[in-house]
């Protein structure tokens, strides 16, 4: 008996001392053993660790006007749970209020969802059969805007009162959505960001790394409920928001190009549309745009995949006669072209293919200015095929830039194409034809330097960056490629193209005509090719021009591909595009008309580029004594002692005539002045200086003016009128 007594006691007691065994092996491999890994899991379950979002960059036009920036908006969500709850209440079906059926109708109205898939939003089940707690409502965009916020927040306020809850179980969370301040305008320039917030093309992707800046953390420990600790550690790297752009573009050129744009495209169905305006001295582009186009607010709407395609930089074509302008400069500067020595038009044997005019029977004996003017494809023919030959004609074509990317601040740049297979594809070139495909920025700026003195420039579409959290201004200087032609080469070239313009009887360019100011172009027709061959019913039209001549300061190119109507007046309408384009851009701009010019001794060369002195700080006297030593127009707004900003900028180009506006109080302290009889530029560049928004009716001089607020905004409506004489 004691025997068995002591062979249980060690039993148990065996399984006793085993037990404690096990358990203390088990606590040395947590608490030593794997101490790291379990005092990581630890922290992490009283430890909150947060990402702090950047502000991504604001993206602005060359004079400061918001093109591109993040704001307000909020994510729609319903929660399953509670609108199911509810509809089983006693007290809301006594009071027959049908929660679900309340919220299904507000979101179908103001989000224009379906109602079959808002129905199964709210009433869907997680795996286990119980109700979701919440479920967003992806609305096409996703994120709503605060116009859109406030509707549902007014109905959920509106319920919550008639129902006595707190809870309806519709919510609006605030994040932040990419605003395109002016919708469609410059959409291929500046790209969009998706639902997920991914940069798709434009200036969004280029500049992604810079934009987007970077993200932050916030770290601490925290009670069970959630609470901070008041004695703990606490980690915080802050973030850094993007920076800010200035692009080149000027959000009033931009309009102007959009506006003329959009009637054409409306009236003539082409398969597409570019424009580029650009300063030929600079190789800043002041207006993009290509149609189809789309809206980056709501870009998900777009009718196809062409809307997203930037022809401008993407698409190759045959440029046609607009190219005869790089024959005619390699000509000059090669000292082969004689405007008065003669030649039979019609028809040429070149490469062994048979080359025609326009006119197939010719024009007869003429002088080659006068094939330049009638665009005759023989005279071309003649000085590239015949004269200047393979080898010079491919190395100026190359000097000029094509068949390589320019390397503006866009993805997905095409280079183009120069092939020289046979002779009859150097005869084919000459005159803009064959084996030469270019790309409308090539073109644009191939014919800017001729404009600017034989100067290439690489193409810009953005002026500055600024970084908010360093205060860093990076500044970018024009680049020059090289030296095309010599300068004085450029300006006779210059002189021969102006008269396709000015000829109003024979001259092709002759719609391109701008009165007052001395234009220079060339319009381009290319057949295109359809099923292997040229259809004489289908072409790309085409017209690249500049003005003044005497000192150029806007090159612009149009590019209408396949016009419907082509013969009875799609065929034409590229010079008259340029036309209202150029003149509205020039008059905004302030350019004096040629004869201002002229008037002010201009004649015997470009007006000099004057800077604007650094004015600030100086008493209003000072100030005005310097400008009016230096001969510079100014006005002074405001009634302070010291000159506190001065508009244009230290150090910022001033066109001829252009004056310095004195601010002596801050903006929004200051009046607006009275703008009778200014100019659009002045209008434009007062109200931007004192932060007034402005509408504008008509073109001109300014002819009345009213002021008015709205959401805390001051806005002044400016009627113009053409000045009279």
């Amino acid at each position: 008996m004691v025997k068995r007594i002591k062979l249980r006691t060690l039993a148990i007691g065996g399984l006793f001392t085993l037990f404690f065994v096990v358990i203390v092996g088990r606590l040395f491999w947590y608490q030593v053993w794997n101490q790291e890994f379990w005092m990581n899991e630890a922290k992490a379950s009283w430890s909150v660790k947060r990402e702090l979002a950047p502000t991504r960059g604001t993206v602005y036009d060359q004079k400061g006007e918001v093109l591109v920036m993040d704001a307000p908006a909020y994510t729609v969500a319903v929660g399953p749970r509670v609108i199911q709850e509810l509809r089983t209440s006693n007290k809301l079906v006594e009071k027959n209020i049908d929660v679900e059926r309340l919220i299904v109708d507000e979101l179908h109205k103001v989000l224009k969802k379906p109602e079959n898939e808002l129905y199964n939003l709210v009433r869907s089940k997680q795996d286990t059969g119980e109700y979701y707690i919440n479920r967003e409502v992806r609305s096409e965009g996703w994120k709503v805007e605060e116009e859109t916020a406030e509707q549902l927040r007014q109905f959920v306020s509106e319920l919550k009162e008639e129902t006595g809850l707190k809870d309806v179980g519709l919510y609006l969370m605030p994040e932040v959505k990419r605003f395109y301040a002016k919708n469609k305008l410059a959409s291929h320039v500046l790209g969009y960001t998706d639902k997920q917030g991914e940069p798709i093309g434009g200036i969004e992707e280029t500049f992604d790394e810079q934009l987007k800046g970077t993200p932050g953390v916030i770290q601490y420990e925290k009670d069970r409920i959630g609470n901070k600790l008041p004695t703990a550690s606490e980690v915080y790297k802050p973030e850094k928001d993007g920076q800010n752009i200035y692009l080149t573009i000027d959000r009033t050129i931009q309009q102007y190009i959009e506006d003329e744009m959009r009637e054409v495209y409306n009236r003539y169905s082409p398969h597409s549309m570019t424009v580029i305006a650009a300063d030929p001295k600079t190789g800043d582009i002041l207006g993009l745009a290509n149609m189809p186009d789309f809206n980056p607010n709501k870009y998900w709407e777009a009718s196809n995949i062409r809307n997203f395609y930037n022809p401008a930089i993407q698409a190759r074509y045959e440029p046609g006669s607009t190219f005869k302008i790089v024959t005619l400069a390699a000509a000059v500067e090669e000292g082969i072209f004689d405007p008065n020595a003669y030649f039979e038009s019609g028809s040429i044997r070149a490469g062994g293919r048979k080359i025609h005019d326009v006119n197939r029977v010719g024009w007869g004996t003429i002088s080659y200015l006068e094939g330049l003017k009638r665009s005759s494809n023989v005279a071309f023919v003649k000085l590239g095929f015949e004269q200047l030959q393979e080898e010079r004609m491919k190395s100026y074509i190359e000097k000029f830039g094509f068949g390589k990317p320019t390397g503006i601040e866009l993805p997905w740049e095409n280079s183009g194409q120069i092939q020289f297979q046979y002779p009859a594809d150097v005869a084919a070139a000459s005159y803009g034809h064959g084996k030469v495909l270019v790309t409308p920025i090539q073109q644009i700026m191939a014919v800017s330097a001729v404009a600017n003195g034989g100067k290439l420039m690489k193409p810009h579409l953005v002026r500055r960056t600024e970084d908010l959290v360093t205060g860093k201004v990076t500044e970018r200087e024009p680049e020059i490629v090289r030296q095309v032609i010599k300068p004085d080469v450029a300006k006779q070239v210059s002189e021969y193209l102006e008269q396709v313009v000015a000829d109003q009887k024979i001259g092709t360019g002759k719609n391109a005509y701008i009165e007052g100011y001395r234009v220079a172009g060339k319009t381009g027709t290319a057949l295109k090719v359809i099923n292997g061959e040229y259809d004489s019913q289908r072409a790309v039209v085409s017209f690249v021009g500049y003005a003044p001549v005497e000192d150029p300061r806007i090159a612009v190119l149009i590019v209408v591909d396949d016009p419907q109507d082509y013969w009875e007046g799609g065929g034409f309408v590229a010079p008259f595009m340029f036309k209202k384009i150029a003149s509205q851009s020039l008059r905004y701009m302030g350019v004096p008309t040629s004869h201002e010019m002229k008037d002010n001794g201009s004649k015997k060369g470009p007006v000099p580029i004057i800077k604007a002195p650094n004015i600030q700080g100086l008493k209003p006297y000072d100030a005005k004594r310097k400008l009016g030593e230096d001969g510079i127009v100014f006005e002074t707004v405001g009634a302070g002692s010291v000159v506190k900003r001065q508009y244009p900028a230290p150090g910022e180009p001033l066109a001829t005539g252009q004056r310095i506006y004195l601010l002596t109080d801050e903006p929004e302290k200051l009046p607006l002045p009275n703008l009778k009889g200014k100019s659009l530029r002045d209008v434009m560049e007062i109200t931007s200086l004192l932060n007034w928004k402005v509408r504008i009716d008509g073109e001109g001089y300014v002819t009345e003016q009213k002021t008015s607020t709205e959401n805390g905004q001051r806005m002044v409506e400016i009627k113009l009128a053409p000045k009279r004489t």
